[in-house]
């Protein structure tokens, strides 16, 4: 009897936009991963995950946008995250907002380029009056960009960081990580997304364009 065929793996990118070593969004980027990992092991399926720092290509991405061009390896990271079959993004909040690294990341990317991917949003700062910022600013971000962002967004303030014992802040911290991580397996379970098409894989030939083109009979090829 032959078996049926495995569905192949899920592609998750994992963006972290942490500036220090160690970094607390690294930190927290590697648990989301790793819950949602956990349950999509659960779930039978099996998944690829890509582990990008901003941090490391800085000068890359302010080189892609004055140029509009983006250099390697930063055009292999941007071709991976459009690729994959979902994303978690996590920003460290500075003046009530995402990082500038942050948006440099995404501001390089083509529009709609996203669009339809589930994405998990998270996000670090000293004190818990910055996680308003993952819903007046991280969230209305990739809904523009026309993310599907899954309910739960995880923020992560200093205190969060303690032992997980009862009664324990981070107790909290590691129920939301893992809530969020289901919820983004979910996602990538029900609908495997459909990576946006390519203007130009298949580029129309210059003698098309001209011959196509309105009022263009009595001109002399060049």
């Amino acid at each position: 009897m032959t078996s049926p065929p495995q569905a192949p793996p899920l592609g998750l990118v994992v963006v972290s936009a942490g500036i220090s070593q160690p970094s607390s969004s690294r930190l927290l980027a590697d648990r989301l991963a790793l819950a949602t990992e956990r349950a999509l092991t659960e779930a039978g399926r099996e998944v690829v995950v890509e582990i990008v720092e901003l941090r490391g290509h800085a000068q890359e991405l302010v080189s892609s946008l004055l140029t509009g061009f983006s250099p390697d390896p930063l055009r292999s990271i941007v071709e991976a995250t459009v690729a994959a079959d979902a994303l978690v993004a996590v920003s460290p909040i500075f003046n009530a907002s995402y990082s500038g690294l942050f948006k440099l990341f995404f501001d390089v990317l083509e529009r709609d380029s996203l669009a339809g991917m589930p994405v998990l949003i998270g996000a670090t700062g000293g004190t818990k009056r910055h996680s308003l910022a993952l819903d007046h600013a991280v969230r209305p971000l990739f809904a523009y960009l026309g993310a599907a962002v899954v309910p739960t967004a995880v923020f992560a303030a200093a205190e969060d960081w303690g032992r997980s014992t009862k009664g324990d802040p981070a107790a909290g911290l590691a129920a939301r990580i893992e809530r969020a991580g289901r919820e983004l397996a979910d996602a990538m379970v029900v609908r495997r997304r459909q990576p946006p098409d390519d203007p130009f894989t298949e580029p129309v030939a210059f003698e098309e364009l001209l011959a196509s083109a309105p009022g263009d009979e009595n001109l002399d090829p060049l």
